[in-house]
């Protein structure tokens, strides 16, 4: 039985205008993520990999194409969702991390893993807890950003990411301020996050991370190509 089709973009294009220059930075891109898939997206720098990844998680708007969410209609077609849409929707299905963890340095580990509670539905102490214990950093609950190794930064990163029970992970460079050891325990979690359902889409440098995915999707100048 085929699981459940989470995201599906058609053609999906972003323009940019420099001047009289038009920059295809995505350009007709046609995707689609199933739940439980670990899909790694490659490419060298500046060929469109990020703006990709904002376009299918909502974040930046395609130029043209359709998109659609949780079976849902965001871009293309008739009618636009309103702001207000747009965030109720990033906040149910995705789950986002990046590379330099944006951790606020003044917040506890506990109180950074429930900031997303603060624009949405709070997660309870025991939710916190139990997401934080499945990635070894329970102990971690009353420390700061500032005394954590980096290892432990991306942990905390990908508990905020995992509290509010997203069905999508979206990862910019996970591992990429990260040493070999440590890039090795966060490949190992995102496995993990999608062997329990989870669809994980990452953009990567890593070659060791993008291996370890269900496929690879290579992007060079705004298009995909056979990786």
């Amino acid at each position: 039985m085929e699981k459940e089709i989470v995201i599906s973009a058609v053609n999906i294009s972003k323009v940019y205008r420099r001047g009289s220059e038009e920059v295809r930075a995505v350009d007709g891109i046609s995707f689609e993520a199933r739940a439980g898939e670990m899909v790694a997206v490659v490419g060298p720098s500046g060929s469109g990999k990020t703006t990709f990844l904002n376009i299918i998680g909502c974040l930046d708007n395609p130029s043209s194409g359709t998109l659609q969410v949780g079976g849902r209609r965001i871009f293309g077609g008739r009618g636009e969702l309103s702001e207000r849409e747009l965030t109720l929707i990033r906040r149910e299905m995705f789950g986002y991390i990046f590379q330099k963890f944006y951790l606020i340095p003044t917040l506890t580990v506990e109180e950074n893993i429930m900031l997303p509670g603060a624009f949405y539905k709070a997660p309870g102490a025991r939710e916190v807890y139990g997401v934080m214990k499945s990635l070894g950093i329970e102990r971690r609950l009353r420390h700061f950003p500032g005394e954590l190794s980096g290892g432990e930064m991306q942990r905390v990163a990908i508990a905020r990411a995992l509290v509010n029970g997203p069905k999508v992970i979206l990862a910019d460079e996970p591992t990429g301020s990260l040493d070999t050891r440590r890039a090795e325990e966060i490949r190992e979690i995102l496995r993990d996050l999608a062997g329990q359902g989870i669809a994980v889409i990452m953009v990567t440098h890593n070659t060791g991370l993008a291996r370890s995915a269900d496929r690879i999707l290579e992007i060079r100048d705004g298009k995909v190509h056979a990786a």
